[in-house]
Parts: C-alpha cells; structure tokens; sequence
C-alpha cells in the first residue's frame, strides 16, 4: 500500500496527454489551448472612431465646417479636405488627415454646416492596431479557453482553435444490490445507484467526455465482456465498487484477461483506501470505491488530476491553508481527508466522516488534509483544504 503523494505522483506520470485537435469556436468553451492564439488581423482594422460625433483637422478649429459624408463602421472614406468635416459614429473610420473626432454635444448643426468652439485634449481615435497588431500572441498554450477568451480569439479573426482532446470515459458501476434511482424502493434489498453520477459529473467538470454510465451485476463473464467493450471505446474506464476482498469484488478481476498492468492497488488515505489504477495497453483503468463518500473523495483526488493530465492540462491538485472553525482530533495511521464546509469566516468539519454517507455530500464544499498521524488541530489553527 502506497501513500497519497505516491499515489498522486504515478497518476502525474500515466495522464499524458492524449493529442490535439482543432475545433470551432462555438464548440471550443471550456478546452484547454494546445496551441497559441496568433491575431491575424489588426485591431482596430485602421484609425477608428471612439465616439459619435465630427472628424475635422486641428487646423480648422474653432470654426465653421462643411459636413462633406458620413463614416459608419466597416465603411471607407478618403482624404478630409480643409474646410470640412465627417459626420462619424463609434466605430466609423477616421478619414485621412483628420486629427480627431470632436463628440456631437460640442457641436452646433446648422443644416449643412457644424460649428465648432475649442474641442480640448480628447482625440476620441482609437488608432489601428492599438488593442493588438496581427502577428501579435493574445492567448498562450495551455490557457483555459471561456467567455472573454473567446472574445479574444475571435477578434483575432480566428475561426477554430487548437485544442486538447477531451479523455473519453466509460464508467462502471458494479455490484447486484444496485438499482436505477427511483426504481429502488420496489425492490427488496435494492439501494438506488448513486455512485455513477456523481463520478460522471466530476468527470465532466474536469473536461472528460463520458460517452457511456452502465450498471452491472456481480457476474464475472459479463463484466468481462463489458470491460472488453468500455476498452474499445474510451481512452479511460471508471469502475466502481467491487474493489475490496470478498467473493464477488471483480473490479480488477473484470479486466485481468484483457492484460490489466496494476500501476497501483491501494492507497493508505481515509475514506479511500481500495482505490487503484491500472493499465490495457494504451487504455487506463481506475476503481474506485463503492462507497459514496469514499468514490467522491478519491474522485477529487486522483481521478480529477487524471483527468486534467489527459486533457493537456497540469494534473495537479492546489492546497491553500485557512483556519478551522472545530477543533479536529488526532489523524491515526492513515493520510485522511476530512468532508467540511467554508461557513463565510472559516472551514466548519461535519461530524459524520462515514464512507458510505450521502447527505453530507450535498453540502460539502471542502476536504481538509489531516497527515497520518497529526495531532489534533485546534479551532482557530489553520489545515490545509482543497476545493471539493
């Protein structure tokens, strides 16, 4: 048995990514760049206007200007002669020789005529190129690609982008006691499957693309034959339950004719500990517990990170520190991660740490690390907590 960081550093090593690929913008919210957004364009295009109002020269203010056209965006004007003005909107083109824009309410419109008293210091010009000039890096490889970024990328005259492939999940969800949510109430001994969905949300959350949940009973050969089909079709199988010591644990019995290479079997961490991963080929494998706690404990640990790593991004958890609203007993002999919750002022332990809890889920919004065999922290101390 392996401790956490071990564990951690051999997912690291086996979440290499998967390859890139180029997507179009509309499909590209939520990837991680493999590449870097180049503009191809200046922006602006040319010298545009900031406001509505009159480009004129310097030379002819203050006076009284003819008002020879009007500029809108993505129009085009030519040379501005002496003695007359632009009427321009936000956006329009500065026509050549203009020096600024002067906005409309300090300008009087007499039919064809404007007149113009002194403007001041605004240009109100937003000259080309003046955002970013074509050639110019506006997004770095392995940036996370949202909203604003696509407004970059797009601005940029970008039509797709180059991208991270997303890991292709399977899950599996093992055991005859399970049944679909809502069913389970008409059958005698049957607890509603909850594990599954939980991991396939995580899973998406962390950039995987579940392409398929099922839910299995303990018959060996047919969770072979399921084993063999997730195999062929994700790049990465979830299996949960089935991963302790009785007589119908198959989790990594499922996969052991197809050749399943154990890269790890079990970590000393609590809640947790039968959690293991592995290999076929070029396919990986990981199980996780059949507890709901304990599968969404280690899902956060060392699935997500599995996950990110996959997906081209670093697979890597981020620790902070923050102070402890209780008090929280001494860690025993295994690294332990404690369900919490951020209370506005300061992280608030729930008493209930069973594995197989589920209510508690609902509401916890944090683990806190506890090393095995720390002492107990005091209210007011500080732990170190990871987003859960």
């Amino acid at each position: 048995m392996i401790t956490f960081d071990e564990a951690l550093a051999l997912v690291a090593q086996a979440a290499r990514p998967l390859g890139h690929e180029n997507v179009p913008l509309a499909s590209a919210k939520g990837r991680w760049l493999a590449a870097p957004v180049i503009a191809q364009v200046d922006s602006p295009l040319c010298d545009v206007s900031a406001m509505d109002g009159y480009a004129v020269r310097d030379v002819d203010l203050p006076g009284r200007l003819i008002v020879a056209g009007e500029s809108f965006p993505g129009g085009r004007t030519g040379e501005l002669a002496a003695g007359r003005c632009i009427r321009i909107f936000t956006g329009g083109p500065v026509p050549d020789g203009a020096d600024r824009v002067v906005i409309q309410e300090d300008v009087v419109r007499e039919g064809g005529v404007a007149i113009f008293a002194d403007p001041g210091p605004a240009r109100n010009i937003r000259k080309r190129g003046g955002d970013f000039a074509r050639g110019e890096m506006l997004l770095e490889a392995g940036a996370p690609i949202g909203a604003r970024a696509l407004v970059a990328a797009a601005g940029a005259d970008l039509g797709t982008l180059e991208v991270w492939r997303r890991p292709k999940l399977v899950i599996l969800g093992t055991g005859d006691e399970l049944a679909e949510p809502g069913t389970a109430r008409g059958v005698p001994g049957a607890i509603p499957e909850s594990v599954s969905l939980g991991v396939a949300a995580l899973a998406q959350d962390w950039g995987g693309e579940v392409l398929a949940t099922r839910r299995l009973k303990d018959d060996l050969p047919a969770l072979e034959r399921a084993a063999a089909e997730a195999l062929d079709a994700a790049d990465l199988v979830v299996v949960t339950g089935g991963a302790s010591v009785g007589e119908k644990d198959f989790a990594k019995a499922m996969f052991a004719p197809l050749g399943l290479e154990l890269i790890f079997s079990k970590v000393s961490i609590k809640p947790g500990k039968p959690v293991w991963l592995g290999r076929v080929g070029e396919r990986l494998v990981i199980g996780l517990p059949g507890n709901p706690s304990s599968a969404m404990v280690t899902a956060r640990l060392l699935l997500a990170p599995l996950i990110a790593g996959l997906g081209g991004r670093p697979p890597s958890l981020h620790w902070r520190r923050a102070p402890l609203a209780e008090a929280i007993g001494p860690c025993g002999d295994r690294e332990t991660f404690v369900r919490a919750a951020w209370d506005g002022e300061a992280v608030r332990p729930f008493s209930n740490q069973d594995s197989s809890a589920q209510r508690m889920l609902a509401a916890a919004d944090l683990l806190v690390r506890r090393r095995a065999g720390a002492p107990a922290a005091e209210a007011g101390e500080t732990g170190q907590v990871i987003d859960f």
